[in-house]
C-alpha cells in the first residue's frame, strides 16, 4: 500500500542569496543535476507555487565505488498551501539529514510521499543498490522499509556530523563537504559483490529489454536462487522487485512525453504479458491509472 504522506519541519537556515532571490522571481522551480543524469521516478511533474530547489551532485571519486550522488532540497512556499510531492521508489539506501536529525533511511517498497510546508531543507546521500551493504554488515533486508538513527552505525561521529549540517546556509558544497569526511572517516574494507550488484542494477536501468528475472539470470550467469539470496543481502529488495520497479520507472518517463497509440504493445514492452496486469501494478504504485497520469502530467 502506498505510504500515507508525512510532513516536513521547517528547517531554518540563512537568507537566499541574490542568485536564489533571482531564481525565484524569475522561476518557481530550480532543478541542478552535477555530473548525475536527470532524475528518476518524479511523480509529481508541475512545480508547486513559490520556490523549489532540487540539486543531485555526483560523488567524489574517492566515494563513487559505494555512494551514487547527494541530493538537496530547498523549498520556500511562505504564504502558499503545502505541497505534496511524490517519487517513486528506488533500490537504495539513503542518509537523510531533516530538521537536524541524520537518519538511514532503507529501501522504500511503496511510492515515496512527503508533504512540504512553510520554508525548509533536507540533505540526503544516495548510496548506490548494494553500495550500502560495507557499511552495514548485515542483510539490508533489515532495513527495508525502516528508518534508523545514523548514531546506531556510526555512534558519537554522527552528533558532530549533525551539527555541522544545522549550520545555517544556502550552499550546497559545505553540506556535502561534511557527508564526504563522514563517510570517508567510516570507509569500510573492499567488497567486490558490492560493486557486482551496483553493476547487475545498473545494467537492469540501461537495458530495457531486462523486463523479467529470467531475462536477468541469463545476463549475469547467476542461477534465480543465488541472484535472490544475492539482492536480499545487498540490496534489500527482490530482483523481480527491482526489474518492475525500475520497468515503470521507464511507463512514467514515456507517459510524460504522451500516451501510447497501443496500450497491449506498450505494457509488452515492459514485460507484461497482459495489458490488465500492467494497469494494476501501475495504479498500486503510483496511484493513478496508466491513463490519468498521462493526462495529469503529461506534457501539454
Amino acid at each position: 500500500m502506498p505510504r500515507p504522506a508525512r510532513r516536513i519541519g521547517k528547517t531554518r537556515h540563512a537568507p537566499h542569496t541574490p542568485g536564489e532571490l533571482a531564481g525565484k522571481q524569475a522561476s518557481k522551480q530550480v532543478v541542478i543535476n552535477s555530473g548525475v543524469g536527470p532524475a528518476r521516478g518524479v511523480l509529481r511533474r508541475q512545480p508547486p507555487a513559490g520556490f523549489f530547489w532540487h540539486s543531485r551532485t555526483a560523488s567524489p571519486a574517492s566515494l563513487s565505488s559505494l555512494v551514487e550522488h547527494f541530493w538537496i532540497v530547498r523549498w520556500d512556499l511562505s504564504g502558499q498551501p503545502p505541497f505534496e510531492q511524490q517519487t517513486l521508489p528506488h533500490p537504495s539506501v539513503h542518509l537523510v539529514v531533516e530538521d537536524g536529525a541524520a537518519r538511514i533511511v532503507g529501501p522504500p517498497t511503496g511510492r515515496f510521499v512527503t508533504l512540504l510546508e512553510g520554508r525548509g531543507r533536507v540533505f540526503g546521500t544516495k548510496f548506490k543498490p548494494g553500495g550500502f551493504y560495507p557499511f552495514f554488515g548485515k542483510p539490508i533486508v533489515e532495513l527495508t522499509n525502516t528508518v534508523r538513527p545514523l548514531a546506531t552505525l556510526f555512534g558519537t561521529a554522527a552528533t558532530s556530523f549533525e551539527a555541522a549540517l544545522r549550520e545555517p546556509t544556502t550552499e550546497d558544497a559545505p553540506m556535502i563537504a561534511a557527508a564526504v569526511r563522514l563517510l570517508e572517516a567510516h570507509w569500510p574494507a573492499p567488497d567486490p559483490t558490492a560493486e557486482r550488484v551496483s553493476h547487475i542494477v545498473a545494467s537492469i536501468v540501461a537495458d530495457r529489454a531486462i523486463n523479467s528475472v529470467t531475462a536477468l539470470v541469463d545476463r549475469v550467469g547467476l542461477g534465480q536462487r543465488a541472484l535472490q539470496r544475492l539482492f536480499e543481502r545487498y540490496v534489500g529488495v527482490t530482483p523481480k522487485w527491482v526489474i518492475q520497479r525500475y520497468r515503470l520507472h521507464d511507463a512514467v518517463e514515456q507517459l510524460v512525453q504522451g500516451m501510447p497509440d497501443d496500450w497491449a504493445a506498450f505494457a509488452l514492452s515492459l514485460g507484461y504479458f497482459d495489458q490488465a496486469h500492467f494497469i494494476r501494478d501501475f495504479k498500486a504504485l503510483v496511484g493513478r491509472t496508466p491513463r490519468e497520469f498521462a493526462l495529469e502530467e503529461g506534457q501539454q
